[in-house]
């Protein structure tokens, strides 16, 4: 696979894009001041137990309490038995190796007692951060846990003699506490590296212990690597051929730390020395303003729409200017089967995650709907985060669920527009101009008044004037008043004003 790591990094904000044969894969976007909290540890403090939610509200010390589920409290998960661990799972405890609670909450946890927390999710929308008890440690080769006594593998490592080669190895050096996941960087790593790599994060655990018990109230306790070296320690990988940096600060810490623990792939880390852009280079700028969009069209003609609420994302696939070859089934069939791999695409590139509603065209026949659903099923598989695609319906509806961890793209560079308070519409003008003729006629009370004096947007001056002429002379015979018309250039467009002129 034929990889790059593209890094635009500046003094207020690093984005990162990892592009795969020419597609981009994964799209990480930090700004200095909105840093992810995924994986830092903060000293908490029980605000309040929900007994009826099985969960708790934390003060870590951040503007918002953070969440804490009962299935992220308990510390009973001692088995040694071996794990297949997904790839997305590999800087995390996977929630098999946890169990389910066997306790309530209540008789888990109180009211400000102080705990050793981990952030699993960033703030999302109003949201506070999902926190876990169980501390996960990521370096190169491994991920140290040390409140579980699992081994995990990933997946990826697919040859058995080097799975059975690594499992012998972390069994043999290992710590009398705590687990560790093997991942697919380890692959091929001699003993000595495995060594270093879980020495340095078994110390780490110590500091982190000591800064818990040194701090006096709810806050930090250790951060996690700045972005630069996060995707640098988990997506730089052997199947990457280049890492190229544009900065040159950013490029002399990510060698140093190349050096340190990767020294095999100095030599793929480069300086960018173009004239344009890093991301308008390597077209990921133009990629970025497309999954802005709410419609996104398909080489064929067709589209789809991209629909993101609080609670869901909805996605409607069309034909648009397609009209096909053969049959109305055959057209149909076509442009759902093109409009999967744009779908999976654009879920990886905007970081949609949560419940996502898929709406195909409908199909008649079900064998072409089975071969949409495998063909989605397949897209998926490229996906680092986890997916579970369930069955199409009759009418073509596919529910789904993708992990999410972070923003979306949408919520991370865009706001509510502050016009139609992010309803994404406004009344039309014909609707407003009602609006006010109604008002008009319930407006009657002042029978001294000799005219009617109205204040509206300059827009809806020209709509009276124009369409609704026949209406606003109707209503002043019937009103017995002349009707005075004012423009107001800093007027909303729905706003308008009545008052009594005498």
């Amino acid at each position: 696979m034929n990889s790059d790591l593209i890094i635009n990094s500046t003094a207020v904000e690093t984005r990162v894009a990892l592009v795969e044969n020419g597609v981009i894969s994964d799209l990480v976007i930090e700004r200095q001041r909105d840093k992810g909290l995924v994986g830092s540890i903060y000293k908490g403090r029980i605000l309040r137990v929900l007994p009826g939610m099985q969960a708790c509200f934390v003060d870590i010390g951040l503007n918002r309490a953070a969440f804490l589920y009962v299935g992220d409290i308990r510390d009973d998960a001692t088995s040694n038995e071996e794990l297949i661990i997904d790839d997305d799972d590999e800087s995390e405890i996977p929630t098999k190796a946890l169990g389910s609670p066997k306790s309530p909450i209540q008789d888990l946890v109180k009211e400000g007692q102080e705990i050793l927390v981990q952030v699993a999710k960033d703030p999302i929308g109003t949201k506070g951060a999902r926190i876990t008890m169980h501390i996960s440690l990521p370096g190169r080769n491994l991920v140290y846990m040390p409140t579980v006594a699992h081994i995990g593998i990933s997946r990826r490592i697919e040859k058995e003699e080097e799975r059975r080669r690594l499992k012998e190895i972390v069994k043999a050096l290992r710590p009398a506490e705590g687990g560790f996941i093997v991942r697919t960087a380890c692959e091929g790593v001699s003993q000595k590296n495995i060594k270093n790599d879980l020495e340095f994060l078994t110390k780490l655990w110590k500091e982190i212990l000591r800064n818990y018990e040194k701090r006096s109230g709810a806050g930090l306790v250790h951060a996690d690597l700045d972005v630069e070296l996060r995707v640098v320690r988990d997506l730089f990988t052997e199947d990457v051929k280049k890492l190229i940096v544009d900065n040159p600060k950013a490029h002399k810490k990510i060698l140093k730390f190349v050096n340190q623990f990767m020294p095999k792939l100095k030599n793929n880390v480069e300086m960018y020395s173009g004239k344009e852009p890093i991301f308008d280079h390597y077209g990921v700028e133009l990629e970025i303003s497309r999954a802005l969009g709410r419609k996104v069209w398909l080489k064929s003609g067709g589209y789809i729409i991209v629909d993101e609420a609080e609670a869901l994302v909805a996605i409607d696939v069309n034909t648009g200017r397609y009209v096909g070859k053969r049959n109305l089934e055959d057209t149909i069939t076509k442009t759902n089967l093109e409009a999967v791999k744009e779908i999976a695409y654009q879920l990886r590139l905007r970081n949609c995650g949560g419940i996502i509603i898929l709406d195909f065209i409908d199909m008649e026949k079900e064998s072409n709907r089975e071969k949409v659903i495998t063909a989605l099923k397949e897209e998926f598989l490229k996906d680092r985060a986890k997916t579970n695609v369930l069955s199409m319906s009759a009418l073509g509806i596919v529910e789904m669920t993708r992990k999410r961890t972070r923003e979306s793209l949408v919520r991370n560079l865009c706001e509510p527009c502050s016009y139609c308070d992010g309803k994404g519409f406004i009344k039309s003008k014909t609707t407003i101009c009602y609006e006010l003729f109604r008002e008009l006629h319930r407006d009657q009370d002042d029978k001294d008044a000799e005219a009617i004096e109205i204040h509206v947007h300059p827009e809806i001056a020209d709509w009276l004037y124009d369409e609704e002429r026949e209406m606003l002379e109707e209503t002043e015979e019937k009103l017995g008043r002349r009707i005075i018309i004012k423009t107001e250039d800093t007027f909303h467009i729905e706003q308008f004003e009545v008052f009594s002129k005498h």
